[in-house]
């Protein structure tokens, strides 16, 4: 028998910090591990990330409060996976209103409807909510783990060496970090400190957006797309309205029409991306477009607020350098077709945060933190290239089915192909290979437990979480403790461990949480047959599948040797 008796049920009787206690803080005196600077959806959620694995951090933003705009408002179903394992998914359920599909006319005429659809193996919906509600969100979230927005402060400059970063504030203080994050939007000064490329190139047309209410007849949860057209197919005129929580309300989007076109002149050399400093729509503005446009008679009301908004398509060249990162819009913008960029980077910040925290609890292996370029930025470029497309040829355009549409916009589909981290990935198998998300399974059960339990309910998120498959047997079980054993050591103790049964086996006393796989859903979901293992990374991603003996090859790659 090994001796997995040393630790209690999972985790090894070592805590997470006496494992990992190395001198991280004698190399540079550090004011803080961690320097977030920005506190949109990106870098709230960094900061969440990072709190929850018991880093220490700042946050700072340079707005006194956060903007009350609807800017972001499509919250995709991976996103609500994500923030199931954050611990916010019930407010945003609440908070949100269901996107149920899209009407589209063209001249006047209805000319398609669309259905939203997932398969029953996805447990979330396509839902709206505003971004200052996400903000607000994650806000009370952070605050929840410590840690509390620091806002009138931005970042102004950095310089970086072999063990810190120095930081410069808007409020004349300097801070010593060990890690730099960059979440601070389209004009980012991370990015520009860093000297990154922003090669694209910016759409022609401005457009106006408003957050008003309606009293037409159109169904609940449905936006509607309208445009017209000339006689040579151009597109001249344009609403779309995305369905917000309340009445009747929609975030919408048109034209600008030319007594609102932005002035161009005063910062040609700006990214031309995000809203004008200008004059805003008014209700007037709106109600004309809704009179050409709107499918039915409407007149629109309560105005909660509006803006005019340029278009660019951007990416960098490298989503970091040394120990300075950057996510979200100061790595990518593009066009807001699918409700992309927010959920993007909200799993460029899951990618980098667990990372970052492995890096600065002194246990991951050097070229670690590479990997979140070699695995986001690809993400980044398919994203720029679907939206652009998706602009100005419709959603879905290029696809192959209505079901893989759906599937890519709800970023399901998402695939590290090229991650340096995938171990045994097979290219030909049609099952669930390392690089791609791990999806959840139902129907299993476990002791004191009256009802049956999902995959995701054994995921920490904080932690790589190890299945082992089983058929159940003392002399199957005594096997896989001992490879529990080598794991929990190999991760420095960082693993959640399972042992994945058929239902109804007899077994023995087992240091390994036993679940019994049901009707063998999770087996079927990843394809696994007899004795096999599996590794979820913490960011809800396939990191490993193959024979138990072969696991440490894996963690060889994310943890540096364990001394102990």
């Amino acid at each position: 028998m090994s001796d997995l008796g040393q630790f209690p049920q999972n985790k090894s009787s070592l805590t997470h910090t006496e494992m990992t206690d190395c001198p991280r803080r004698e190399w540079v005196l550090m004011d803080t591990d961690v320097l977030v600077a920005g506190a949109g959806p990106i870098g709230l959620t960094t900061a969440i990330e990072l709190r929850r694995r018991g880093i220490s951090c700042r946050i700072v933003d340079p707005l006194d409060e956060p903007r009350q705009y609807a800017k972001a408002v499509g919250i995709q179903p991976r996103t609500l996976e994500l923030f199931e394992n954050m611990g916010v998914l019930r407010q945003a359920l609440d908070a949100s209103t269901l996107m149920r599909g899209q009407i589209m006319y063209a001249n006047g005429v209805e000319v398609a409807r669309v259905d939203l659809t997932l398969p029953e193996d996805v447990p979330y919906w396509f839902l709206c909510l505003p971004q200052y509600s996400t903000e607000r969100i994650l806000t009370e979230r952070l605050a929840e783990l410590g840690t509390t927005v620091e806002r009138g402060v931005g970042l102004t400059a950095f310089e970086q060496s072999d063990g810190a970063v120095n930081c410069t504030l808007s409020d004349g203080s300097t801070v010593n970090v060990q890690y730099l994050v960059g979440s601070d939007g389209a004009h980012s000064v991370v990015r520009k400190g860093l000297g990154l490329s922003f090669e694209g190139g910016a759409f022609a047309e401005s457009y106006m957006l408003g957050d008003v209410e309606v009293d037409w007849s159109i169904p609940s949860g449905y936006s509607v797309r309208a445009n017209h057209t000339t006689d040579d197919g151009t597109t001249d005129d344009l609403l779309v309205c995305i369905p917000l929580p309340g009445h009747k309300r929609y975030r919408m989007s048109m034209l600008v029409p030319d007594d609102l076109m932005p002035d161009e002149s005063s910062n040609k050399a700006s990214v031309q991306h995000g809203f004008s400093t200008g004059k805003t729509p008014e209700l007037h503005h709106i109600q004309a477009v809704l009179d050409r446009l709107s499918p039915e008679p409407t007149t629109a009301s309560m105005l909660r607020w509006s803006s005019v908004f340029r278009i660019s398509h951007r990416i960098v060249d490298a989503y970091g350098r040394g120990r300075v990162f950057v996510a979200g819009d100061a790595a990518h913008i593009h066009p807001p077709t699918g409700a992309q960029g927010m959920n993007t980077g909200i799993q460029d910040a899951h990618n980098l945060a667990w990372k970052v925290a492995l890096a600065v609890k002194g246990v991951a292996t050097a070229d670690l933190l590479e990997t979140y370029d070699a695995e986001r930025r690809p993400v980044g470029e398919e994203v720029v290239g679907m939206t652009v497309r998706n602009a100005r040829e419709g959603i879905g355009s290029g696809e192959s089915s209505i079901d893989t549409a759906m599937r890519r916009q709800a970023q399901l589909l998402i695939d590290y192909s090229e991650s340096p981290l995938n171990t045994g990935r097979d290219s030909s198998s049609p099952h669930v290979q390392p690089g791609e998300r791990a999806p959840d399974a139902r129907g299993m059960r476990r002791d004191g437990v009256q009802y049956p339990i999902r995959l995701f309910d054994l995921l920490s998120g904080v932690d790589h979480t190890l299945l082992l498959t089983s058929d159940g047997s003392a002399e199957s079980i005594n096997s896989l403790e001992k490879v529990a054993d080598a794991a929990i050591r190999s991760a420095h103790g960082m693993l959640d461990v399972y042992a994945i049964v058929p239902p109804g086996t007899v077994t023995v006393d087992s240091l390994v949480p036993i679940i019994e796989d049901n009707d063998s859903q999770l087996c079927a979901a990843y394809g696994v047959e007899g004795t096999a293992a599996l590794v979820i990374r913490p960011d809800g991603y396939l990191g490993f599948r193959g024979h138990p003996e072969n696991v440490s090859d894996y963690f060889a790659k994310v943890f540096a040797v364990n001394q102990e």
